[in-house]
């Protein structure tokens, strides 16, 4: 199921699961965050968009952040809100727990199109698993702020409109293990995807072809970190069903062992493996449908949707 395009004027709604955006550092003074989603909301009213905040996005009820049950609320308030074309969010922490309450029954309801990264992985992959419903990996509020052209040709080709019938790169991938492969898009940022494999908020048919995309960067750990998340994944009942791995962007060079540790993963899973820097923690943004058909041909170093 793919939710239809946002419109030129369209309604984005905003909640914010894995960070405060807004508190009181002391009286009348905000810290960094509030200054900078008033600069996300103002890029997005520039560009003819009307903005919903959800109703507890700036709560700090744990001190670090809204409760899990006010962060849920305020998904299901976007989702249930008839006007709101597109729901955006970023990163952080906590995102994991928001899961037990969602209501997957209102996203069925009202699609719409959903788009995060980082933490919201998890949100992202559950959503898409209990409901059907597409959604995109690659882009924040952020983006809003200063737009490359790579990254808004992203949001142009797949969240207004449907444009984008083959992934555009931003460079030249490195094929890691060779061949071709067909399945599902799923993935997002390693640790969480690992994390929710098993759990009841992914409920995916281990007997449907799958291709996966991850991405981790250097800063939250180095090439012996994502090692160890590729093992869990690994060892996981869904990786017999993953027919080719694309991972994003872990610094500003091609980093050989992590490459050499794809291979590795490629050659013992008889898998096509690229390494690019389209998407991730870096500057290219690019977005990847989660629960989109693709064919990742690591060959040419092709992305082509079906």
């Amino acid at each position: 199921m793919r939710a239809k395009p946002l419109s030129k004027n369209g309604v984005i709604g905003l909640c914010s699961p894995s960070h405060v955006p807004l508190y009181e550092a002391a009286p009348g003074q905000e810290i960094p965050w509030s200054r900078e989603y008033k600069n996300m909301i103002a890029g997005m009213e520039r560009e003819g968009f009307f903005v919903v905040q959800a109703e507890n996005m700036y709560k700090d009820t744990w001190g670090f952040l809204a409760s899990d049950e006010e962060r849920g609320a305020d998904f299901n308030q976007l989702a249930a809100d008839k006007r709101i074309e597109y729901i955006l969010f970023g990163g952080g922490e906590g995102a994991p727990e928001v899961l037990p309450y969602l209501d997957f029954g209102l996203f069925k309801a009202n699609p719409k199109r959903i788009c995060s990264y980082s933490d919201g992985t998890s949100i992202l992959n559950a959503i898409w698993a209990n409901t059907g419903l597409e959604t995109y990996y690659g882009q924040n509020p952020a983006m809003f702020t200063g737009w490359t052209d790579y990254n808004k040709r992203h949001f142009e080709g797949h969240i207004l409109s449907d444009n984008m019938t083959a992934h555009e790169k931003n460079s030249e991938w490195i094929t890691c293990t060779g061949g071709a492969g067909e399945g599902v898009l799923v993935g997002g940022y390693t640790m969480n995807f690992a994390l929710l494999l098993g759990t009841e908020y992914f409920p995916v048919d281990n007997t449907e072809p799958h291709i996966l995309f991850l991405e981790d960067h250097e800063k939250f750990g180095g090439p012996d970190h994502v090692s160890a998340l590729l093992g869990y994944i690994e060892q996981s009942d869904f990786m017999r069903s993953v027919k080719g791995l694309i991972f994003g962007n872990f610094c500003d060079r091609p980093c050989p062992e992590l490459c050499a540790r794809l291979k590795v993963l490629g050659e013992r899973h008889h898998i096509p493996t690229v390494y690019c820097d389209d998407f991730g923690h870096g500057e290219n943004h690019a977005i990847l449908p989660i629960g989109r058909r693709a064919r990742l041909d690591a060959d040419r170093g092709e992305l082509c949707y079906l």
